[in-house]
């Protein structure tokens, strides 16, 4: 049986990713349970945002990790993430599609019992 993926992306999300990649190459994903940023997702050139320890790589996108914190997994783990954009600038600004007057945002939605069952792994930095 196939696992259950904890990260999709919204056709949006996979059209502005393409325009990040183009200007910036490689990315990452990150989303904290911090202050400034609140919980939106930010997008960095990949390497330009230090994880810290535990930190949690719930998947990838085009090939893009996208990393939650520690903290933030723990309430969040048995939901799914689907990545999705929308128009205006989101709290923080540090994301590399504000610029273009975009925010990422996650849509979640709660695994069934069934799914829970086969998630597929997640990756601690270590």
């Amino acid at each position: 049986m196939e696992k259950i993926k904890r990260l999709e992306a919204s056709e949006k999300a996979l059209e502005l990713i393409e325009i990040l990649e183009g200007k910036f190459g490689d990315l990452m994903f990150y989303q904290a349970g911090g202050c400034c940023e609140g919980t939106q997702p930010q997008c960095f050139e990949k390497g330009g945002f230090y994880l810290r320890m535990g930190d949690v790589c719930i998947g990838t996108i085009k090939g893009f990790e996208f990393w939650v914190d520690r903290d933030l997994f723990e309430y969040w783990k048995f939901s799914h993430f689907t990545l999705d954009v929308s128009d205006g600038f989101g709290p923080g600004g540090f994301s590399l599609e504000t610029p273009y007057g975009k925010t990422f945002k996650v849509i979640y939605r709660l695994f069934t019992e069934e799914e829970t069952a086969n998630l597929e792994d997640f990756r601690l930095n270590e």
